[in-house]
């Protein structure tokens, strides 16, 4: 059985064995780094972060069979403002043609470009790769689990969402792009320069040039990575798109791999996620997808069946012991047909809410405890 919840410190262990799987900056392989992100999720889960630029939610998937953290993804409220701006390369195409020589080209070029509109942003999903391919589709579950959260808490989260996708990077986790253009005027490598970027992004607005470059002028295998995203970023790109998700002409300066938008309130799962009260169990279901409470064991999510009455829901008895639910406890419902499209409970504008995240459990519940169902 698999659950999402949220991070916490003991998870650190397993958390640095999986930044070591794959280059993210949103799972830093610097253990302090990693502390104090678990330790900034675990106050903003605890509803003790007001402003909205110090609000990151780290999510979690564990094998209750093996006890093991095998996945983790992320939420930020807002990821600019005033004096520290989001940075991207603008793409634009540009036309030429001589009339003497009959003929013409277009040209691509990149521009280093600001955004301080504080726009959310969704990233860090991150699978083992043994979980891969798995028939509950795991990848799946750790990136709805999160848009069911906004959609439970849109208060916490801007109108518009941004989706950054990793470039394709070289087997030793290098950028050619950054190789052949960033390293030509920030002397860093690709990971130490984007290390930094998470204290400080001072240094790429004054070292890098603030003009347009023809990305022609770069060779081929640095020029084809612009927009580009590598193989194993290909079915979270789909999920994106499908989902509504669409490219801004917008990219990472330091591996070209493009930033995608969409309005919060206009990706189905957001739109279709809600809160009802448990009521009991129930062995009988008109819908299935993710439920999601903060019981007993703090924030949990999983895939389960579920019964839906008014303003009232009935899970499996297993399901309320995994995720430490207690009667009358608000449960969130997402529900999704067989095409994994998020279906409408038409419920009730007087259910409007979500459930309180305060107090939230610092340890794991034990092995052998309720909720290993």
């Amino acid at each position: 059985m698999f659950i999402i919840r949220h991070a916490m410190n003991e998870d650190m262990p397993q958390l640095l064995k999986l930044s070591k799987l794959v280059h993210s900056f949103n799972l830093p392989q610097d253990k302090d780094s990693l502390a104090a992100k678990i330790d900034r999720s675990q106050r903003a889960f605890a509803g003790s972060v007001k402003d909205p630029k110090g609000r990151e939610f780290v999510f979690v998937l564990e094998d209750l069979d093996s006890g093991s953290v095998i996945g983790t993804s992320a939420v930020y409220s807002k990821i600019s403002w005033p004096g520290h701006p989001h940075l991207f390369f603008k793409v634009r195409k540009h036309e030429h043609y001589s009339h003497d020589l009959g003929t013409g080209q277009v040209h691509v070029t990149i521009q280093l470009d600001t955004d301080e509109t504080g726009p959310s942003e969704i990233g860090g999903l991150i699978l083992a790769p043994g979980y891969r391919g798995h028939p509950q589709k795991l990848g799946s579950l750790l990136s709805y689990a999160r848009f069911q959260f906004i959609g439970l808490h849109p208060k916490w989260f801007q109108q518009r969402i941004l989706a950054e996708l990793m470039g394709a990077l070289t087997p030793d986790s290098h950028s050619s792009l950054w190789d052949y253009l960033g390293r030509r005027f920030i002397n860093l490598s690709y990971t130490e320069a984007d290390t930094f970027n998470q204290r400080s992004k001072e240094f790429i607005l004054k070292l890098f040039p603030s003009v347009e470059i023809y990305i022609s002028l770069l060779p081929p295998e640095a020029r084809q990575l612009v927009g580009k995203v590598g193989d194993e970023t290909l079915p979270a790109l789909h999920m994106l798109e499908k989902l509504g998700f669409k490219a801004q002409d917008h990219v990472d300066p330091f591996d070209g791999g493009p930033y995608l938008q969409a309005s919060r309130d206009d990706i189905p799962i957001v739109r279709h996620s809600e809160s009802r009260i448990l009521a009991g169990t129930s062995t009988s279901a008109t819908h299935s997808g993710v439920v999601s409470c903060v019981g007993e064991f703090g924030f949990r999510a999983m895939r389960s069946d579920f019964m839906v009455s008014g303003d009232s829901v009935r899970l499996p008895a297993k399901t309320i012991a995994t995720l430490g639910a207690q009667s009358r406890s608000s449960i969130g419902l997402t529900a999704f047909d067989k095409s994994s499209n998020a279906l409408s409970l038409k419920r009730s504008p007087s259910l409007k809410g979500s459930p309180s995240l305060k107090s939230l459990p610092t340890r794991k519940a034990k092995r052998g405890s309720r909720s290993r169902g």
